[in-house]
């Protein structure tokens, strides 16, 4: 469906996107977006069943840049490292200039005095668009597979 060029930008992309929320470079999150975007972190069930309640619904790279702003200046939480391990991509589509693509993401939780726990395991389900600054995301859906979440999402999965 796409050539190898392609593919590797799309998974220099993926690659990119984790490291920089592993490494809480924030500011870095909102720059994998396009201007008009949606970020979804949604349970599976909602998601499979046509449900729209999302745990987190973000419609523009604005709200993301509020989140980013939330995170490093006004939530106060018990601080944590996490650490994504995201599958190959698979590019399901390609249609007017947008690629569909999705792959399988576990990321993993370390709180400063315990040990790395589980803390969310799904799949992304993205479209991409090619953009002068290379590739970005014009619609990022991570559909997580259990109904329950420990305390809270901080952080961007």
């Amino acid at each position: 469906m796409v050539d190898m060029q392609t593919w590797l930008g799309i998974q220099q992309l993926y690659a990119d996107y984790a490291s920089a929320v592993d490494s809480g470079q924030w500011d870095l999150w909102p720059e994998f977006f396009t201007e008009k975007c949606v970020y979804k972190l949604q349970p599976r069930e909602n998601y499979d069943r046509g449900f729209p309640l999302a745990t987190l619904s973000l419609t523009s790279k604005g709200m993301l840049k509020d989140r980013v702003y939330g995170i490093s200046e006004t939530l106060f939480h018990d601080p944590y490292y996490q650490r994504h391990v995201v599958g190959a991509p698979v590019v399901r589509k390609v249609e007017q200039g947008r690629i569909f693509s999705e792959a399988n993401y576990a990321v993993f939780r370390t709180k400063l005095d315990k040990e790395s726990t589980v803390f969310n395991v799904g799949r992304y389900l993205d479209i991409i668009v090619q953009t002068p600054e290379g590739f970005k995301f014009e619609e990022r859906l991570c559909i997580y597979d259990s109904e329950m979440i420990p305390n809270s999402i901080i952080y961007p999965v």
